[in-house]
């Protein structure tokens, strides 16, 4: 669960970061740069998150590709989710579709 948690919350991080900087910074090199440097701090702890679920998510199942598939599944979520948030981006069926099939997906890997 802890794995979870640090998964979801540095990978929710990153993708708000990066959906902040397409619709509202400027994408001139330096105004991007300026921006990535004052973040820093946060795309650092993001980081450590991400690391540290994959690292408990490892400990947990012995499977590394299970971990690493779950938390792409997680990223697509997210994903989904700021899209809406930023963009107003509605999920249509075959979104909704392509969750399913990577679900399905994460649970066939999981399977011995």
């Amino acid at each position: 669960m802890a794995s979870f948690a640090l998964l979801f919350a540095g990978l929710t991080c990153i993708n708000v970061i990066f959906a902040y900087q397409g619709k509202h910074i400027d994408p001139h090199f330096w105004t991007t740069v300026k921006f990535q440097l004052l973040l820093l701090p946060l795309i650092f702890a993001a980081n450590l998150c991400i690391g540290y679920g994959v690292k408990l998510g490892l400990k947990a199942t012995h499977q590394l590709g299970y971990v690493l598939i779950t938390a792409k599944c997680i990223e697509v979520l997210i994903s989904v989710g700021v899209g809406y948030w930023f963009m107003k981006e509605m999920p249509t069926c075959k979104t909704w579709v392509g969750l399913l099939v990577i679900a399905l997906g994460v649970i066939l890997v999981k399977q011995k």
